[in-house]
């Protein structure tokens, strides 16, 4: 079979995949064991991140309150939190699956089965360091005052739909970084830039008539979100979590298409 015709067998490729569930979690449990196995702060690692955003979040919240002479609520260091961990997510899931398929190179060339599962386990290991750092999170909210209401369970679906993005991106990136090794390069000053075109430190509002701009970043909408239903108790907006949806599923299409075209070729590029 012809690389364009797998291609267009989504139901045939589906099946596979399904069927290598268990290598799949397999994989994802190997990454966070050698994760923080290697580590001397071990699970700590999974808070650090997030901890560094929300100090750097509550610096910024802190000069905007000095210069415009307010104050900083609860709920303001609450949505920091919550965004910063999240956005903690998006960029060890888009970094580690970026580099899934060169950091497996015996395993993609001398064992046949889906070669996606490594960018997929990448996202799902991911996923456990969001929930540790989510349950360290979620407690210090509960600190500082926080109080749960039935619109936080809306986070459920956002999130769902922000896994969706990020392996639609990171079947691509992978796919890419085979054929151009600089591509992990590229992903790397993205991400360490993307924060300052992202709703993280401070919301989406604060970039006044310039919103609806930054808001096109189809990971703001999913941010905004998240915050309004779990900090401020507010449905999400409905517009702009419908266009990142949307997105989100176009990526996810685009990206494994993308990924079984181009994975014939794989086992030459290693």
């Amino acid at each position: 079979m012809t690389t364009s015709a797998a291609a267009t067998r989504p139901s045939t490729n589906l099946s596979r995949l399904l069927r290598s569930r268990d290598l799949l979690f397999m994989l994802a449990w190997r990454d966070v064991r050698v994760r923080y196995k290697q580590s001397l702060m071990g699970l700590l690692w999974a808070i650090l991140m997030p901890a560094i955003i929300v100090g750097a979040g509550a610096l910024v919240r802190f000069g905007v309150a000095r210069l415009t002479n307010s104050a900083i609520t609860v709920d303001d260091i609450a949505s920091v939190m919550v965004r910063a961990v999240v956005w903690a997510f998006f960029i060890g899931a888009v970094r580690f699956g970026t580099n899934s398929l060169i950091t497996n190179p015996s395993l993609v060339t001398k064992i046949a089965f889906p070669k996606e599962v490594f960018p997929i386990a990448a996202v799902i290991s991911n996923a456990f360091d969001f929930i540790v750092a989510s349950a360290v999170v979620g407690a210090a909210l509960l600190v500082i005052g926080w109080r749960p209401s039935p619109l936080a369970l809306w986070a459920l679906p956002l999130l769902a739909l922000l896994g969706l993005q990020v392996t639609g991106m990171v079947l691509i990136l992978s796919a890419l970084n085979l054929f151009y090794r600089d591509v992990k390069y590229l992903v790397e000053v993205l991400l360490t830039y993307a924060i300052f075109f992202t709703p993280v430190l401070v919301p989406a509002s604060f970039a006044g008539e310039w919103r609806h701009i930054v808001m096109l970043n189809p990971v703001a909408p999913i941010l905004e979100a998240i915050s309004d239903t779990v900090v401020s108790h507010k449905h999400p907006e409905w517009l702009w979590t419908a266009y990142s949806a949307a997105v989100s599923l176009a990526l996810l299409a685009g990206g494994y298409w993308l990924f079984k075209r181009l994975e014939a070729q794989f086992a030459e590029r290693l």
